[in-house]
């Protein structure tokens, strides 16, 4: 069994192709490919998406992944549940699984703890809402203006942040772990890793929590995603964007 890990996807999964990533060659369903958040290919329906994840699911790997800020979590969420090597997996296809929130997973030999989401840092000018009386003249202002927006239940869900039941859900199963596993797969970084990726970003709810998690639970590497950079900060921290790297 192999494992391997790469970044943000946003729903183009072309880097996964023989051309790009010949070590397809020889895999089975028993092999792991893990994203770490903005998977992106649950966002238009079934119709839309549809063809992307029967290519997806017809390569010969297992493909997991948490959820990052941009997602589609109404249709995302709307996928069968099921418990898959010790967690919660949403089943987007037979072998294109969601690692849900504040599970932890025995994959390959080795535990993983996974938190999904992250605060989206493109909507400075605001969050439309399409029920609003003046969502069309807004609209196409901001258009105009090239404003950093997003449209309620278009292109930005609340639930891009965990709930309280998921924190909760978190900490008991990390208690019940000891606070201790191999890895940890999250898509964006902890307070205290952020100015080490010095790109600028604040720290929010997620990132503080995170931070607890790292200074409390006992751990060997942290894969993330989020910044579209390839970064290895202090040995264990591992920021992936399109680079594939294979855990050995």
């Amino acid at each position: 069994m192999s494992i391997w890990v790469t970044g943000d996807t946003h729903g183009d999964f072309h880097r996964f192709t023989t051309k790009n990533f010949p070590h397809l060659k020889g895999m089975s369903r028993d092999d792991c490919m893990i994203i770490a958040g903005d998977f992106g290919g649950v966002w238009a329906g079934e119709q839309a998406d549809g063809h992307k994840l029967d290519w997806l699911e017809d390569k010969p790997f297992t493909t997991l992944f948490v959820d990052g800020n941009h997602e589609n979590f109404s249709l995302l969420n709307s996928y069968p549940e099921r418990e898959w090597h010790g967690g919660r997996v949403h089943a987007v296809r037979p072998h294109v699984l969601h690692l849900m929130r504040g599970q932890i997973f025995e994959i390959g030999g080795l535990t993983w703890f996974t938190m999904g989401g992250a605060a989206s840092h493109d909507i400075q000018d605001g969050i439309l809402d399409p029920a609003a009386s003046d969502f069309e003249r807004r609209y196409w202002t901001m258009r105009r203006m090239n404003a950093m927006f997003r449209v309620l239940g278009h292109s930005w869900w609340p639930e891009e942040m965990p709930s309280e039941t998921e924190y909760a859900e978190a900490k008991t199963n990390l208690e019940r772990s000891g606070w201790q596993v191999d890895c940890v797969l999250t898509h964006c970084a902890p307070s205290g890793i952020l100015p080490k990726i010095d790109l600028g970003y604040p720290s929010d709810p997620l990132t503080d929590f995170l931070e607890t998690v790292r200074q409390r639970c006992r751990f060997s590497f942290w894969f993330l995603g989020h910044y579209h950079t390839n970064q290895v900060i202090d040995q264990r921290y591992v920021l992936q964007w399109e680079r594939i790297s294979k855990i050995e």
